[in-house]
């Protein structure tokens, strides 16, 4: 046959690929199809694979991406951060697992959401931004592992949860206590009715302000640093001059962008609380708190130690506090016929013959809580099979609410009462209107303002 004639001899693999098809083109050209791609060394195939985008790579996106690397079915595409330097590490860190270069990078997370070939997405964006990332992700249907607290206050998270629930996402929330062998058993225990009928919880937080970034001694005003685009970073929060120590990771120290240690923690060591009393959907009907705060002008002006008592159904009295010396760190709830602490180092309880067992026998769990061993892989098993993960959206606002309650009370001091099912502050309208904020131009045009809950 002669040059440029047509037939066999002269069909490119390009041609050839769609003419027989891919099925073929493995079987004739099995050199250019690597294992991994089939699934044949144990990953599984791109088709059953989950592509997920990061937000955020400061104190929990680190850790929460290489959780989620780890797993085989996930493949992380995309990383978005408005700080250059995070940007570019994420980056390496990621292209260094996979040994070659898979991340797109953005700094604008509304153009990545807007990828079609991402699953989900992992946020770890400081409080402030929680509300506006997370909604734009469900939005653009993405299903979401998105830290603790729900959102900066109790009006941006009922936000989150309408957009999760009209979107039909899956949500995970970074409590990933619950997916603990020890909290697990400490809950069920309890959820179970083993030390009898409850009377009072205890819940131990952190107090005072952790310089997480060791940068507590920059403490004066300056310019931003060039890789952080800070009028991005202060966003939908007032603007305040750039002081180096209440940025990255300490932002959380100051109540423009944070919530201090109670917000920090209360979806922590509360939601176990409620997880335990069967309270995931549940809150109190009344609210009264105290706190020891800094100046309002200080650079870190969160309270340095708190006291919140709650008053919820069945008679149970819940104390939440920061700095007491008579409420360890952790949870303990206390019953008619004994008492059950858990932590993260300890489990402690009445009942000496449960400290040693890895989970309650069938005659005693007549309840079964969910079982998760891996707060991560829940949410990618959650993902696939569409079914609740171990932590949801509406379980997140309901651990958090408390704590935003609690803010509240101390902030105004004196007492609130709760209205759990409609949502709102009885007959107090100075503290109803702190259960929202005022979001800075323009970002107050990116959300609709109207919200019904239900």
């Amino acid at each position: 046959m002669t040059k440029g004639a047509s037939g066999p001899a002269h069909l490119s693999r390009r041609s050839f690929l769609k003419v027989t098809g891919a099925a073929g083109a493995a079987l004739a050209f099995p050199t250019f199809i690597p294992a991994s791609a089939l699934g044949r060394d144990g990953t599984p195939p791109p088709s059953s694979r989950i592509t997920l985008g990061v937000v955020g790579w400061g104190m929990q996106g680190p850790s929460n991406t290489k959780e989620l690397m780890n797993l085989k079915d996930v493949q992380v595409v995309a990383s978005c951060n408005i700080d250059k330097h995070h940007l570019k590490t994420s980056v390496k860190v990621i292209n260094d697992f996979y040994k070659k270069k898979v991340v797109k990078t953005y700094s604008d997370y509304r153009i990545m959401m807007a990828r079609k070939d991402i699953d989900a997405v992992m946020i770890a964006v400081p409080d402030h931004w929680h509300q506006l990332v997370a909604v734009e992700a469900a939005r653009n249907g993405k299903d979401i592992y998105g830290e603790k607290p729900l959102a900066k206050t109790i009006a941006e998270q009922q936000r989150i949860v309408q957009a999760v629930r009209e979107h039909g996402r899956i949500w995970q929330t970074g409590s990933w206590q619950r997916s603990k062998p020890n909290f697990h058993k400490a809950a069920e225990i309890v959820r179970n009715g083993l030390i009898g009928k409850i009377t009072r919880v205890e819940v131990g937080l952190p107090s005072g302000h952790n310089d997480f970034a060791k940068t507590a001694k920059f403490n004066q005003i300056t310019k931003p640093p060039p890789e952080l685009d800070y009028e991005r970073w202060i966003g939908p929060s007032n603007m305040m001059p750039y002081i180096k120590a209440r940025s990255h990771m300490n932002w959380r120290w100051n109540y423009n962008t944070g919530g201090g240690q109670l917000m920090d923690w209360v979806g922590h060591h509360l939601d176990i609380a409620h997880w335990g009393l069967g309270f995931d959907l549940n809150g109190p009907s009344e609210v009264e708190a105290h706190g020891d705060f800094p100046d309002p002008d200080a650079m870190w002006n969160t309270a340095t130690k708190f006291k919140v008592e709650m008053k919820y159904p069945e008679d149970i009295h819940i104390t939440m506090a920061g700095g007491d010396k008579e409420i360890k760190e952790g949870t303990k709830w206390i019953g008619t016929d004994g008492w059950v602490y858990v932590s993260r180092e300890k489990f402690e309880a009445s009942n000496e013959d449960w400290r040693d067992i890895k989970q309650l026998a069938d005659k005693d769990a007549k309840i079964k809580l969910i079982l998760s061993n891996n707060h991560w892989r829940n949410f990618i098993d959650s993902v696939k099979s569409r079914q609740p993960t171990i932590a949801p959206v509406e379980v997140a606002h309901h651990s958090a609410i408390p704590g935003h309650l609690g803010f509240i009370s101390m902030w105004l001091g004196r007492k609130l009462k709760w209205d759990v099912e409609k949502e709102q502050i009885l007959d107090d309208d100075s503290a109803t209107r702190m259960m929202s904020r005022l979001f800075r131009a323009p970002y107050q045009g990116w959300f609709k303002p109207e919200f019904k809950m239900g």
